[in-house]
């Protein structure tokens, strides 16, 4: 393993990290469930699904073996002049299971690409229609929605992205209204946040080319959870004034919030939905943004420049179809659904013993996802909180891999995660919160 992490140092330049600081990395050498094996024997509680990929647990056989039988028969083509059998069925099985206005897939490669395409798609949409007055996009603070030109700049409030500010385009950020266990401020800062949308729209109504919102929980902004009430009448506000709505899924999707997707569960209907990470359970890379047949039918024109002009290498890779194909089939399996409820219901049962501990501020749970905000006096948020980067340490000694996001501490399991398997998580993060006052 030395000599593995020597050649890591001289070689590799990893995300989200400051490699002047930053401890050793895991030498991860083999995955099986929830469990990651590294270079030294080490057995590592993975707790956060690999980045919130891993729907099912590392290494599950039947998705390996849909991905090993399809390297055997067709492993790419072009998508642009073929098609083939993988994608055809991911695509049916995806939109089967999506709101019923949601008929057309676009495939790309990751989270960032697919939000990048529905923003790209929105806008040529009312361009193809003669409609040149409509400019602006509009987002939630808080949120973020990949790390490309479009996703940085709808995702610019989350305060990553500051030194890209001068590549960006002009996104309009509204406030959002997130909440916890027993907030008792929530109706007011709903109310107070449909205001301001209120205020935006009667002058900017007939501007907006779109919204774009990650549904119930913003994800790497902190694990920000808001209401479906809320998340409706925002959304029916934008609808009102003409405007698309794009719903990024990309973490939210695939069963994370006990409900298939947050559009199910919050009932609404949006016109784009952005879909990666869990699509093909944690195995390949792949992207999907689904659409309506309306837009779908703005770019059917004779004149190619009405065409969408935009695609991938890789787009609708048949290895990643067939792992996706697998994965939706795990899915949509009764025992999946039995086993997110059961850990939505571990969380609740656990969380609050967590949530007594001196400086462990609003608790929230959303189906799989549980988070705590750590308040330690020292006022650091953002993803360099000292509280965080202790954590996270104290965490790897104890073979979990957690991560907290600054000083949000979060659990998001694969489904197969074991409530033995949960209820370690639980015993560490009380020992790790009470590390902190050591």
């Amino acid at each position: 393993m030395t000599n593995l992490l020597a050649r890591d140092r001289r070689y590799i330049w990893h995300p989200f990290t400051q490699a002047l600081t930053a401890p050793e990395p895991i030498a991860a050498v083999s995955a099986n469930g929830a469990e990651i094996t590294d270079a030294e024997g080490n057995v590592i509680l993975d707790m956060i699904s690999s980045w919130w990929v891993n729907l099912h647990g590392h290494a599950h056989p039947l998705i390996a073996e849909a991905v090993a039988n399809q390297a055997r028969t067709l492993e790419q083509v072009i998508f642009a002049t073929c098609t083939h059998a993988p994608a055809v069925d991911l695509a049916e099985g995806i939109v089967n299971i999506l709101p019923e206005k949601l008929t057309r897939v676009f495939y790309s490669d990751n989270g960032s690409t697919a939000v990048e395409v529905a923003m790209k798609i929105a806008m040529q949409y009312f361009r193809n229609q003669g409609d040149t007055r409509r400019t602006r996009f509009v987002a939630m603070d808080g949120a973020y929605h990949g790390d490309t030109v479009g996703a940085m700049s709808a995702g610019v409030s989350c305060g990553i992205f500051d030194v890209w500010g001068e590549m960006l385009f002009s996104v309009d950020s509204l406030p959002n209204a997130p909440t916890w266990d027993g907030d008792e401020l929530i109706e007011a800062k709903e109310a107070t946040a449909l205001a301001a949308l209120d205020a935006y729209l009667d002058g900017h109504k007939d501007d907006l080319v779109a919204a774009i919102v990650e549904p119930l929980v913003q994800g790497a902004g902190g694990m920000r959870m808001c209401r479906p009430e809320f998340l409706k009448a925002w959304v029916e506000k934008l609808q009102a004034a003409g405007a698309l709505i794009i719903f990024d899924e990309v973490m939210t999707g695939f069963g994370r919030l006990g409900d298939l997707f947050a559009c199910l569960k919050a009932r609404i209907e949006p016109d784009f939905v952005c879909l990666s990470k869990g699509i093909t359970g944690g195995f390949m890379p792949m992207a999907a943004t689904v659409t309506t047949e309306a837009i779908y039918a703005a770019f059917l024109h004779k004149d190619t420049a009405k065409a969408f002009l935009h695609g991938h290498s890789y787009t609708a890779n048949p290895l990643g179809c067939a792992a996706g194909n697998a994965s939706l089939k795990l899915l949509l399996d009764p025992a999946c659904a039995k086993r997110r409820a059961a850990i939505e219901a571990f969380h609740r049962a656990a969380l609050p013993e967590l949530a007594r501990l001196p400086g462990v501020k609003k608790p929230r749970i959303m189906g799989t996802i549980a988070a705590v905000n750590i308040e330690t006096g020292s006022g650091e948020k953002g993803l360099g909180a000292e509280v965080g980067l202790k954590l996270k340490a104290f965490f790897k000694g104890e073979n979990m891999l957690i991560r907290p996001l600054g000083n949000v501490l979060y659990l998001l399991p694969p489904y197969c995660v074991t409530d033995d398997q949960l209820a370690r998580a639980y015993d560490s993060m009380i020992r790790g919160v009470k590390s902190l006052s050591a």
